[in-house]
């Protein structure tokens, strides 16, 4: 028999979970509580408990090419960001196309997962599951958590004095649904995601009022970015990369701050950040509603009073109806022993994001628990295909003594890979992808393309970075990557260029943004 891995979640991560165990021979099981596939992306009218919640006006904020999985390309007429009802068709297809159905048991509950008595030498794991009420127990040689981050609401009231006093009405972003609830009234939107700002935005074309408080402020972008070209197609590319990472820090910010500044001065806005970080806001209409009077931004709260609150360095107080607060999500697995994964202070101890480093062999992973610049579904397919072939024992490259060493000091092994769910990533998605597909053989060689396929060397260093290309060699490639890659721009623009006039350009937008990025790095360069 097969190794049996349990994997628990249907949603995107889960799904290409199960697909890469496929992949590697492995048996898997995946377990979803509702009675249908894709997790977040799933729609529904009312919230469901243990479940994700959407508002019906999501887009994905990162472009079709650079989400897609990376041997199923979107199809060319979808719209370049998708709602969500357009992701969760090719999440079907995906699992259609690939057979995973089968290994999916819907309306299946993980209650528990514990490691068996004799873990310490097989690395097994017993979990219990219930479905219509009635539990089952099981044996998994190994285990997948596909579970997500967005479940529990985190709303610490006890960070705003004088919420208890107040006598409107407040609500945490995951309640959300239509904006009609905030027709005529004031309305306070309380911290800066993506979910604030599209809120705030909706809210401000019926409301009498919106504020948003935020205390880090952040950085906006929009998802059309330069020349109409979608932002993470340009700003993700294996040359900005490589200057981002090899500038000197004060440098490489002064690029960053440089570029989201080019569309509008944050500080004029109210929207500069404190601190160093760059993980931006996407939202295309922001800017021109602070413009217009519709949204104010204003500091942190210092507290609330009846009908009224007082933000930090503001003395007058500013009258409110209605509180949202966007304060984001608890990381919770309540089916694992708080021992397996320690969540501390926003904080866990997990290898390259992944394995929990305490553990004496392996055999669990936590997929899904990051925030990338860029898409999320990539990501969690290379971390799966590197999962399953740890699991597998193929190429591990978790060697026992770097993997106890994680274990005896508790902390991860590299500080660009520690986790933190609050912070962000301090470092690109691009390197990270990068490290994992060393690790099993799919990171593309663009010296070694250039001799032998120069055309789609450039294209891989000088164009977006899409997951096509870990596809073009090592375990799972797929035959389509090249053509996919050489294609990209033609199923981006698929879309959009409706209208195509007579005298039409075909300038390579890839070959005009590496243009524009010398020319700015150069001028970075000199005027510092």
């Amino acid at each position: 028999a097969g190794m049996r891995v349990a994997v628990v979640g249907a949603g995107v991560c889960g799904l290409t979970a199960t697909k890469c165990c496929l992949e590697e021979g492995l048996e898997p099981t995946c377990f979803e509580q509702s009675r249908d596939i894709g997790g977040l992306w799933r729609y529904t009218e009312h919230i469901e408990a243990g479940r994700p919640s959407l508002y019906p006006s999501v887009i994905s904020n990162t472009s079709k090419e650079m989400s897609a999985f990376s041997d199923f390309p979107f199809p060319e007429e979808s719209p370049v960001f998708l709602p969500h009802a357009q992701l969760l068709d090719y999440l079907r297809n995906y699992t259609k196309r690939f057979g995973l159905q089968e290994h999916i048991k819907l309306g299946t509950t993980v209650i528990s997962i514990r490691k068996r008595p004799d873990f310490d030498t097989t690395g097994q794991w017993d979990v219990v599951t219930e479905a219509n009420g009635k539990q089952t127990s099981h044996i998994f040689d190994a285990v997948m958590v596909c579970s997500g981050s967005f479940s529990e609401p985190s709303l610490p009231l006890h960070c705003f004095p004088g919420i208890e006093r107040f006598q409107g009405q407040y609500f945490h972003s995951r309640q959300y649904k239509y904006s009609d609830v905030f027709q005529g009234k004031r309305v306070l939107v309380v911290g800066m995601g993506n979910s604030g700002v599209d809120i705030a935005v909706e809210a401000s074309r019926v409301a009498t009022k919106v504020t948003v408080c935020t205390s880090r402020g952040a950085w906006v972008l929009s998802r059309v970015f330069d020349s109409g070209y979608p932002w993470d197609m340009v700003f993700n590319t294996r040359l900005m990369s490589l200057i981002r990472n090899s500038l000197p820090g004060p440098l490489s910010w002064g690029l960053i701050n440089y570029r989201v500044n080019q569309w509008f001065k944050h500080e004029n806005y109210g929207l500069q950040p404190e601190k160093r970080y760059f993980l931006p806001v996407l939202n295309d209409d922001l800017p021109s509603y602070i413009l217009t009077g519709r949204i104010t931004i204003k500091p942190g709260v210092k507290e609330f009073k009846e009908n009224s609150v007082v933000f930090h360095n503001c003395p007058e107080e500013e009258p409110v109806d209605i509180v949202v607060f966007c304060t984001g999500y608890n990381v919770s697995f309540p089916f694992l022993e708080e021992a397996v994964v320690k969540v501390e202070n926003k904080h866990a101890s997990l290898y390259q994001y992944i394995f929990p480093t305490h553990l004496q062999r392996p055999t669990l992973a936590v997929l899904g628990l990051i925030k990338p610049l860029g898409s999320i579904m990539p990501v969690t397919e290379m971390q799966a295909r590197w999962v399953t072939r740890v699991f597998k024992g193929r190429r591990a490259n978790i060697s026992p003594p770097l993997y106890q060493n994680a274990a005896q000091t508790g902390h991860v092994l590299s500080p660009l890979f520690g986790l933190s769910f609050d912070e962000v990533l301090k470092t690109d998605c691009l390197v990270y992808m990068d490290k994992l597909a060393s690790s099993i053989g799919a990171k593309p060689s663009v010296l070694g393309l250039l001799c032998r396929d120069p055309r789609l060397a450039l294209t891989i260093f000088f164009g977006p970075c899409t997951p096509y290309q870990y596809r073009l060699g090592g375990p799972g490639c797929w035959e389509g990557a090249r053509q996919a890659i050489l294609t990209q721009w033609d199923r981006t623009l698929k879309p959009t260029r409706t209208r195509v006039p007579a005298s039409s350009s075909s300038l390579c937008p890839s070959l005009l943004t590496v243009v524009g990025f010398l020319l700015l790095l150069a001028a970075l360069v000199f005027g510092f």
